[in-house]
């Protein structure tokens, strides 16, 4: 596969999980949606869009298990987690129960809007190393109060790669009366999503990581009953809109102003590609990799597994934790002298090398990381073991 993907050959790419990778042939027609768009802008925006994107939509909704309806597109995450939070209405004392493995702008944007309201966001300690999902969910529960309002929580760490138990957190928050929100930016196209049978009241994932669409391109699922309290994060015409459409949520959130909407409108060609390239086998080729030598790259840190070495824990991601005080130097000198690009990633206090497998990976690229690791811990002080 890796002569699909428009990546440097020079490099060892091992960095998948940051923003993705978009193979030629979704890649070609982004640049042919946006040659469209300026062949003829006005009949393109104002004629043409609107079924474009529910196309988009009804495609997106099928693959992610929902209502085409009760999503819309945009640019990323941290755009629909700030929607959200607008329409919230938190007042003093309200707390948002979360862990603290969740990505560092989603941190920054709750404690953001945190301090104008006077509410809390909670970042329950979920220990490591995980021993099953019954601790991550006693430990995650054991922050719940009566001032408890809102849930939120990552399905998959950025930082660490895990995976937690978000339905068995719906369904309580659900019993308990809370709000859920689910960040998913690292699900679709690396696990299987039924938002309807997961039930949360909102959840955010990107196209642009794993189902390999161009860059700017995710979504927010909002459930109906939530739909009429939540305000568009910028107003424009759909707003009291001249020309209703087929509702006022997506009317509401659809219509922004004038951008470029090409990347989610290659929604139908990225599920194309993914269907006819039998996607599934090879993300079971690529969990295999991952688990495979997760343990071989702990014992050349000398440290301890974060989690059991399982499916149920790990799938194209995996963090390895280890010793260092020179986090950005070990990175660049990764880059600059062996040519990978490969994350360190930094958590409450303690260091993760975090590597993804996609189809474009092999062994060879893991075999590569092990030597360059090799050198690096017998001629530097980068690394302690």
């Amino acid at each position: 596969m890796k002569s699909q993907f428009l990546l440097d050959e020079t490099i060892t790419f091992l960095n998948h999980g940051s923003f993705g990778a978009c193979p030629k042939p979704i890649f070609e027609e982004y640049q042919r949606l946006q040659l469209e768009l300026e062949t003829e802008p006005v009949y393109f925006i104002q004629k043409k869009a609107a079924g474009y994107l529910k196309t988009a939509r009804e495609r997106l909704a099928k693959y992610v298990g929902c209502d085409s309806v009760d999503l819309f597109f945009t640019p990323n995450p941290t755009f629909a987690i700030n929607t959200i939070m607008r329409s919230l209405h938190l007042e003093s004392g309200d707390e948002i129960l979360s862990t603290n493995h969740e990505y560092g702008a989603m941190d920054r944007t709750w404690n953001f809007y945190c301090k104008k309201s006077g509410a809390k966001y909670i970042r329950q300690n979920i220990s490591l190393p995980v021993v099953s999902k019954e601790q991550i969910l006693e430990e995650f529960w054991s922050g719940y109060t009566s001032k408890t309002k809102i849930v939120f929580l990552n399905q998959i760490s950025s930082c660490t790669a895990l995976i937690f138990p978000i339905k068995e957190i719906c369904d309580k928050a659900r019993e308990l009366g809370l709000i859920t929100i689910i960040d998913g930016a690292h699900v679709p196209g690396q696990m299987d999503l039924d938002l309807t049978a997961l039930n949360p009241d909102f959840y955010t994932g990107t196209l642009h990581k794993w189902m390999l669409a161009p860059k700017g391109s995710s979504f927010l699922y909002v459930k109906k009953s939530f739909q009429e309290m939540l305000d568009p994060l910028i107003v424009g015409w759909g707003y009291e809109s001249l020309s209703p459409g087929e509702s006022q949520f997506l009317d509401y959130q659809e219509y922004q102003g004038t951008r470029d909407i090409s990347a989610f409108l290659c929604t139908p060609k990225v599920i194309d590609f993914l269907e006819e390239n039998n996607w599934e086998s090879k993300t079971k080729e690529c969990r295999s990799i991952v688990l495979n030598n997760y343990q071989r790259f702990c014992d050349l840190f000398n440290t301890q597994p974060i989690c059991p070495i399982t499916e149920e824990f790990l799938v194209q991601m995996a963090s390895i934790p280890i010793k260092t005080s020179k986090p950005v130097e070990l990175k660049e000198l990764l880059f600059n002298t062996y040519k990978i690009e490969i994350p360190i990633m930094p958590l409450n206090g303690d260091y993760f090398i975090r590597y993804s497998i996609n189809a474009y990976n092999s062994q060879e690229d893991l075999d590569i990381l092990y030597k360059a690791l090799q050198d690096i811990i017998a001629t530097t002080d980068l690394l302690g073991v």
